[in-house]
């Protein structure tokens, strides 16, 4: 069995995300917190790890992998049962696009360092910041609505737990935590419901993870 150790923050939407798929490929993993409030992430022994100074990292028998999708892709290639993808092209790209919308449009642009740097550049209150967070969530939330109308079942795609509940089920966390709410988006809350039963994103939990207050 591979040594597999993740580096992250117990409140990082990547982090979780990332537990998530190695608590779904049933995977024995090491985690190492990274308390990105105190700055531990731009320390020099992280950056070493990981050059972007950002979390997650995974260690895999000495190799290293950034970004939570990729490592997500990459646990799917190197672990494919249980599958978080389709076995259909099509359905496969449906799948991805719907990860996208959270990995790729709403959340880098509710993520802590722009939160700060909004405060810290621009001068941005705390009120400023929560109506950021709440329209850029609210504009992927839109858009996933009507993908899990097209295409959800118990889950976001189909019935089975697939890549695009790893990455809405931390979403829909950071979105209640910024008080967004929610009411507009049945479908997706319906899935992220059911998803929420499932014991590998139960054991994901941030109220769970190392570091946790």
């Amino acid at each position: 069995m591979m040594d597999l150790i993740l580096h992250g923050y117990w409140r990082s939407g990547t982090s979780y995300r990332t537990r998530i798929a190695l608590n779904v490929k049933g995977l024995d993993y090491r985690q190492v917190p990274v308390n990105l409030l105190s700055g531990e992430q731009h320390a020099a022994n992280y950056r070493a790890l990981n050059p972007q100074g950002l979390v997650p990292t995974l260690e895999a028998d000495g190799r290293i992998f950034m970004q939570s999708s990729a490592i997500i892709e990459w646990l799917e290639e190197r672990y494919p049962d249980p599958p978080l993808l389709p076995r259909e092209a099509d359905d496969r790209a449906i799948v991805r696009a719907m990860a996208m919308t959270v990995a790729c449009d709403i959340h880098p642009l509710n993520n802590a360092r722009v939160l700060n740097a909004l405060r810290d550049d621009l001068g941005a209150d705390g009120n400023a910041r929560k109506a950021w967070t709440g329209r850029w969530i609210a504009d992927g939330f839109v858009a996933l609505e009507e993908m899990v109308v097209r295409h959800g079942g118990l889950y976001a795609f189909g019935d089975s737990l697939t890549m695009a509940d790893c990455h809405l089920v931390p979403q829909v966390y950071s979105a209640e935590r910024f008080a967004v709410p929610l009411k507009a988006y049945p479908a997706l809350m319906a899935a992220v419901s059911h998803a929420r039963k499932h014991p590998a994103i139960k054991a994901a939990h941030p109220d769970l993870a190392p570091g946790h207050p």
